[in-house]
């Protein structure tokens, strides 16, 4: 909205600088950080209010001097907040024409939704298991398929949702691929980065800090592929309309920074499902937008492996207990965060540590856009 302000430029030279994509993203990610910051208080009150905690499915697993009663007594659902920041922000600082801005939050409210009916159900019914999984895992697929349908239907991007990159590569490995291949494609990097990020979210600001870094990244890649000069340069597909995407990707790292300021060790709120499924498939379709969707493997790396030690466990469980009779574990309890801790690591230890290596994974990421 604040965009249109550079119309009057001709009159009033300081307002070109709304022209400029570097300066609107950082007055996103600044007035993302400051609305969570200012309405975070209000937040956790009415939160609080409305009893908005949810019990611990894993109460039941974990021993006692594991565990913290305290954490039973905050509330939860505040990705609530989040949302309601991106939006606002985006809406404010973005081409509101754009319509991949308009796909964007589509999908993020959407998974916001799905994230708040299991919350709800945690909260309200005081139900371990939320939203049944299998119904959630149906919304996401259907919303995950939905949106990248749209993304194909954009004349800017169509093409380029068919496209298959791979790091250090210059071409495509394939060019055109087929719809019915490219949209379960895309679905699955969608559905797959939004519960990683949920998966995550176990600690005192883990998975929103770890977040806030991945969006910053995937703000990068966002920006040079749409700047036809550093596209062209560093041999990355130009997406036109993608640069008001980065102001998207600035209001979640701005929203995550400053949801991190009451979410970090000892916990003002929790984001829940709320937050955590809608950031993380946010997240997922840049991937998608970008061609970047490999190279998430990298960058979300401590979402990948937190995800990848719950599939393994579930797996090594099944396939023991049906050659064997036996069930074994391979970790003392996932996800890795909770196996590190069950090692005698601190939250505080594990949650800082994990962020490093987001940060150096971030770094090794962005380094890919020069080794081709």
């Amino acid at each position: 909205m604040l965009s249109y302000l550079s119309e009057w430029s001709t009159e009033i030279s300081f307002l070109r600088i709304f022209q400029y994509i570097t300066f609107r993203a950082g007055g996103a990610a600044f007035t993302a950080f400051l609305l969570t910051i200012l309405l975070g208080p209000m937040t956790i009150r009415l939160l609080g209010r409305q009893s908005a905690t949810a019990p611990d499915h894993l109460d039941s697993v974990m021993p006692d001097e594991f565990r913290n009663p305290d954490k039973r007594h905050v509330p939860t659902m505040g990705g609530i907040l989040i949302v309601f920041a991106i939006v606002c922000t985006t809406v404010l600082w973005a081409n509101p024409t754009n319509s991949l801005v308009h796909i964007f939050l589509a999908l993020l409210v959407a998974l916001a939704l799905v994230g708040f009916m299991d919350d709800y159900r945690k909260v309200i019914h005081q139900d371990k298991a939320g939203l049944v999984g299998r119904w959630k895992l149906l919304f996401q697929i259907v919303i995950g398929l939905t949106v990248v349908w749209f993304l194909h239907g954009v004349p800017e991007t169509g093409d380029n949702v068919r496209r298959l990159m791979l790091p250090f590569l210059k071409h495509p490995v394939i060019e055109n691929m087929a719809l019915w291949l490219a949209l379960p494609f895309g679905c699955l990097v969608v559905v797959s980065a939004s519960n990683a990020v949920n998966l995550s979210d176990g600690m005192d600001g883990l998975a929103v800090g770890c977040t806030a870094i991945c969006a910053a990244a995937y703000a990068c890649f966002a920006y040079v592929c749409g700047h036809r000069v550093l596209a062209d340069y560093l041999l990355v597909p130009f997406v036109a309309g993608c640069s008001e995407v980065v102001i998207f990707a600035a209001a979640i790292t701005g929203a995550g920074l400053g949801f991190l300021w009451h979410n970090c060790h000892p916990a003002g709120m929790f984001m829940g499902d709320t937050g955590s499924l809608s950031i993380g498939g946010a997240i997922g379709l840049i991937a998608v937008l970008v061609k970047q969707e490999i190279l998430l493997l990298v960058v979300g790396g401590i979402f990948v492996v937190e995800a990848g030690s719950v599939i393994l466990q579930v797996s090594y469980f099944k396939l023991t207990r049906r050659l064997t009779g036996t069930p074994k574990r391979i970790f003392l309890c996932t996800p890795l965060h909770h196996h590190l801790q069950r090692k005698g690591w601190t939250e505080t230890q594990i949650v800082i540590r994990f962020w490093i290596l987001a940060i150096l994974l971030a770094a090794v990421g962005l380094a890919t856009l020069k080794v081709r």
